[in-house]
């Protein structure tokens, strides 16, 4: 990293996690002020609201113009293309449902904290994405025989731990060039065109994958014969428990199951209370490696379990799931947690899987609830 008087690594430190005793930073804080998850209450929704639909930018929302955009396919191609937005528009168009986890969601519940974005579990949305297929345009642009990888270029623009950069991810061509794993070049969000948070004018989203793939205002595609190593991709999104190992590359969501927490909460803690009595616990479940086929919910902090019933909804396979459950509230303090198992035999673990990043803590949820009788009873 450049540490000269004026350089880069004057303004961007490396990754670091925090003290014993170090609360968050103004710098957290910061990022938390730009970047909002999904209001948990707004589980109720099976397509999230563009407005609560969790957002994470990288750098700034780039200043972007939908009558001069192009996006370019090249690299290892047979036929380079060059496409506006009239022309995208005029191909094939699907629409798919899918749900977006950020890749640190639940990096603040760790300990010691990862610095960076401080997540709680609410890092999340489903959004109905409607766009060009990805595999139809690297067929039409004709795919060499030496390619492997598919690089995306993002318009947005920054500086991170002292590299400066344009956002770029890639994808293996198994997956971006396969029909059946349903990427799109994305134009609109529920029926409307993209928001600018959301990636105006165009956008990848990659289902199954954490939120780092589905690469915003999507400039350029360049195939490549040899993996791409951008910071994105082999300093980024790695699971590593120490600075100096190359770690794991983060790819496909973990399963979670989030619920919506009951009855009401206190303004600043977010406590929740409700009445004694029946109580209807709702929420939603997914996995990026297979269906989710069982959630379960205790009220004791995980002693116990109970199985809720999951709605599967299978004209949606990338979507998450309702569940609900049954819950008797008696008088006092109760620990309610909820955990998902997909089909590849993934569960939610009880005690959270820490490394530098913060990145895919799929530990389970827990609501700490007050039951208590209503004040005029």
């Amino acid at each position: 990293m450049d540490g000269s008087p004026g350089g880069l690594g004057a303004v961007s430190a490396p990754g670091r996690v925090a003290g014993p005793d170090e609360g968050v930073t103004m710098e957290e804080l910061a990022l938390a002020a730009r970047n909002h998850g999904l209001p948990l209450e707004a589980l109720r929704y099976d397509v999230t609201p563009p407005g609560l639909h969790y957002v994470l930018v990288h750098y700034d929302i780039p200043d972007t113009g939908a009558e001069s955009w192009r996006l370019t396919v090249g690299g290892r191609v047979l036929r380079p293309l060059s496409l506006d937005l009239d022309a995208l528009r005029s191909r094939p168009a699907v629409t798919r449902r899918v749900t977006l986890e950020c890749a640190g969601n639940g990096r603040a519940l760790l300990s010691p904290r990862p610095v960076s974005q401080p997540w709680l579990v609410e890092a999340v949305g489903t959004a109905d994405w409607t766009g060009v297929p990805l595999a139809g345009l690297l067929a039409e642009a004709g795919i060499a025989e030496d390619a492997v990888e598919a690089v995306f270029s993002g318009a947005d623009h920054g500086v991170e731990r002292g590299v400066e950069q344009d956002y770029r991810r890639s994808l293996p061509l198994t997956t971006a060039a396969d029909p059946a794993r349903d990427v799109l070049v994305a134009y609109a969000m529920n029926g409307v065109p993209l928001p600018p948070q959301h990636g105006s004018p165009l956008r990848l989203v990659v289902p199954g994958w954490y939120g780092m793939a589905h690469v915003k205002w999507l400039r350029d595609i360049t195939l490549t014969d040899t993996p791409y190593t951008g910071f994105q991709q082999a300093a980024a999104y790695r699971v590593r428990q120490s600075p100096d190992e190359p770690g794991e590359p983060v790819t496909l969501m973990a399963p979670r199951a989030l619920m919506a927490p009951p009855g009401f909460p206190d303004f600043q803690s977010r406590a929740r209370v409700v009445r004694p009595g029946p109580v209807t616990l709702t929420g939603r479940a997914w996995s990026g490696r297979g269906p989710v086929v069982r959630v379960e919910v205790s009220e004791d902090g995980g002693a116990a379990w109970t199985a809720a019933e999951l709605v599967r909804d299978t004209a949606h396979p990338w979507a998450w799931s309702a569940w609900r459950a049954a819950w008797t509230a008696t008088p006092g303090l109760r620990h309610l947690t909820v955990r998902a198992t997909d089909a590849a035999g993934g569960v939610q673990p009880l005690a959270a899987p820490w490394n530098r990043g913060g990145f895919a803590n799929n530990l389970v949820q827990r609501v700490e609830v007050l039951c208590a009788p209503d004040a005029g009873s």
